[in-house]
């Protein structure tokens, strides 16, 4: 015996959600209009169904799944690349939109994916051991960090505390490493598109390309993200 679960999520167009999951490269697998519009999409072993229901408030969804792969970088940069040629720019924001890829502090690296009728994909490879959470730093400047990291991102959603969070460390007499003050940089633009500040995203931004001294590889996430929230802008 084998079981396999797939996931059934609303859509306001059966048309619109196979034209958005054809760009990131799933193939279709049902398509029905009447009686019910009902549509199935798979790429490899990840197979999603959608029911057209006209009712549906992409802003009020709660729609999640999780999805596992052990090439999350690929999968990444295969999904950012069909948005961008779909769309003309990689979706920071809004619906739908793609988050930046980052190691996380509960053992996976891990990106959200946010389709047009607001279904979240969280998609990740286990990094650690064990998925569970790492200790808040000491330090203050970690701390912050670490914090507007998590409130900022969509997991959380809350770009305002982010804001704040970082908004105090920038101003702070304390000390940061380039590295540090690129982290904090690139959060903070991330939280001021989020909340269309355009012209204080555009000036942290600019702010962010001139941090010296830092290793680019080591940085290549937070890099990749700032040409995505310059896209964001130009939109």
């Amino acid at each position: 015996m084998s079981e396999k679960a797939i996931p059934i999520f609303p859509c306001r167009s059966i048309d619109a959600a196979w034209e958005f999951y054809a760009a990131l490269g799933f193939e279709q697998t049902a398509w029905q209009t009447r009686p019910n519009p009902y549509l199935g999409v798979r790429r490899g072993d990840v197979e999603l169904h959608f029911f057209g229901w006209r009712k549906h408030d992409p802003a009020a969804s709660m729609n999640m799944c999780y999805i596992a792969t052990t090439g999350v970088d690929d999968l990444y940069e295969s999904f950012r690349g069909g948005l961008k040629q779909a769309l003309g720019r990689v979706p920071a924001r809004g619906l739908p939109r793609i988050s930046a890829l980052r190691d996380m502090s509960y053992g996976v690296r891990q990106f959200l994916l946010s389709d047009p009728d607001g279904l979240q994909l969280r998609i990740g490879q286990p990094i650690a051991d064990e998925m569970v959470h790492a200790p808040i730093p000491a330090g203050n400047v970690a701390k912050a960090l670490h914090m507007a990291e998590l409130l900022g991102g969509d997991s959380k959603g809350d770009a305002p505390a982010a804001a704040r969070i970082l908004d105090r460390l920038l101003a702070s007499d304390e000390p940061l490493t380039p590295s540090e003050r690129l982290r904090a940089l690139v959060l903070r633009a991330d939280a001021a598109v989020h909340m269309r500040e355009w012209d204080r995203a555009r000036s942290l931004i600019g702010e962010a390309r001139g941090v010296t001294g830092i290793d680019p590889s080591a940085h290549a996430d937070d890099l990749r993200r700032l040409d995505d929230l310059e896209d964001a802008l130009s939109a």
